[in-house]
């Protein structure tokens, strides 16, 4: 029985159980039993030991588990009986002897806080707005068209030409040098390279050296200084000034892909040409548009939702979450190849601000959720499935594979939630819509 619950604090409380030893005798017995059939000991067979050397051996031992089990499930009873919201897992403190006839616990654990959710007509935030043009199309297609650069020798015709009369290397060329370096006279480590390959604007190394090579022609050399910055990731050059010599072997003008209907065959466009692939462009524009402005729209709702709402944040919850981030931030490391991530020493207070935050909001939701039955419908999860799927070539497929797992339902549950909290939200603060454009719009946070 619980003899009484304490409050402690906001969200702190202590319940104190007892029940009787006599109670436990059936289960000590089986425990017992149970041990005794594995335990080993020379001169008797496997599961023939006595049980009075079961007993001395054991003893002590299956009292703790059993009044521990006890403790904890007549814990979770009274606290489902009662009504209690438990935050986390509680913990349980022995108060009376092992052998003693009436077995005392104090469980402290923590509840969940009450959320008082705001007046969210008060609130104010902003939804952009962006139209792709014939502009961004072209954009885009430059940037693929980069993707498919390929060189030739600056001067030498070939089939897309020569590149021109003049044949000093010129931005956006690739040339290859051989380079030496020296401070006070006397080389350093890394200063010298042979067929060193870059391409000229790429920002790849220091102006400095960027300056010298161009101009240059193939087979001239140049000597030039070159200052390292103080926080240069070489400590031995870092501040110091080199004296560098370059020679140029080969200069390369970069040939990009014509926009035409070979250029789209090679991008998977099979049918329609050119007007097909800026058509297929400006859909996935127009989609990385709506993630974007979307994923602003939620930051700076939640945000908002955060700030209108009042509550206590358990502590054992952010403690948890905490744990979860080391994890995250563990697994981060092993996937990029970081010796001895898996025991990396992470301390959990540097994702202490992270993890509150998280834990609020998602205690804020999870309420918000419930009071105004924003709930995800299958019908809502259904439409948010089938919009990813038709992004993919087999969109029957995509839809099994989401059915498939619940994990991944859930995911998608997750999403139709968080929208239907913006749309709530968004049906009683103001809005202010404002356009961008594409560029604009990216460089947002």
């Amino acid at each position: 029985m619980a003899l009484q619950i304490e409050n402690l604090g906001q969200l702190d409380r202590k319940m104190t159980l007892e029940f009787a030893r006599a109670d436990l005798a059936k289960a000590r017995e089986a425990q017992l039993a149970k041990v005794g059939k594995t335990m080993k000991m020379a001169g008797f067979r496997p599961g023939k030991v006595p049980k009075s050397i079961v007993e001395k051996q054991y003893g002590m031992q299956v009292d703790f588990e059993i009044q521990f089990d006890k403790a904890s499930e007549l814990f979770f009873e009274l606290s489902k009986k009662e009504g209690i919201q438990l935050a986390g897992q509680p913990r349980l403190e022995p108060k009376s002897e092992l052998g003693a006839d009436k077995i005392i616990f104090d469980a402290y654990f923590e509840v969940l806080p009450e959320v008082k959710i705001g007046d969210f007509t008060k609130a104010e935030v902003t939804k952009y707005a962006t139209t792709i043009a014939d502009a961004e199309i072209d954009r885009a297609l430059d940037v693929l068209r980069k993707q498919q650069v390929h060189y030739h020798p600056r001067g030498e015709a070939g089939p897309h030409g020569d590149g021109g009369a003049n044949t000093a290397a010129q931005a956006g060329d690739q040339v290859i040098i051989d380079f030496i370096g020296k401070i006070d006279g006397v080389e350093f480590a890394g200063g010298k390279a042979e067929n060193f390959e870059y391409v000229l604007g790429e920002g790849r190394m220091l102006p400095e050296f960027e300056a010298a090579t161009l101009g240059l022609k193939t087979g001239e050399s140049k000597t030039f200084p070159l200052s390292f910055p103080a926080d240069y990731h070489g400590k031995d050059v870092a501040g110091k000034t080199a004296d560098f010599t370059i020679t140029v072997k080969k200069v390369n003008w970069a040939h990009l892909p014509v926009v035409d209907d070979n250029f789209a065959l090679s991008l998977g466009v099979t049918e329609g040409g050119v007007t097909k692939m800026r058509e297929e462009v400006k859909e996935n524009l127009d989609r990385e548009v709506k993630r974007r402005i979307t994923s602003l729209l939620k930051n700076e709702v939640m945000d908002q939702i955060d700030k209108h709402c009042e509550l206590d944040v358990p502590k054992s919850l952010i403690a948890s979450e905490q744990e979860r981030l080391v994890e995250s931030a563990r697994q981060d490391l092993m996937q990029r190849g970081i010796p001895n991530a898996k025991d990396a020493p992470i301390p959990a207070e540097m994702f202490v601000e992270q993890a509150t935050k998280r834990v609020r909001l998602g205690l804020i939701l999870g309420d918000l959720v419930k009071q105004k039955d924003l709930k995800a419908s299958a019908d809502q999860i259904k439409a948010e499935i089938d919009e990813q799927a038709a992004t993919y070539e087999d969109p029957k497929e995509v839809v099994r594979w989401f059915y498939s797992n619940p994990s991944r339902l859930k995911d998608i549950e997750n999403l139709v939630l968080e929208d239907n909290v913006i749309k709530y939200f968004t049906s009683l603060a103001k809005v202010n819509e404002k356009a961008v454009n594409f560029e604009e719009l990216s460089k947002l946070n």
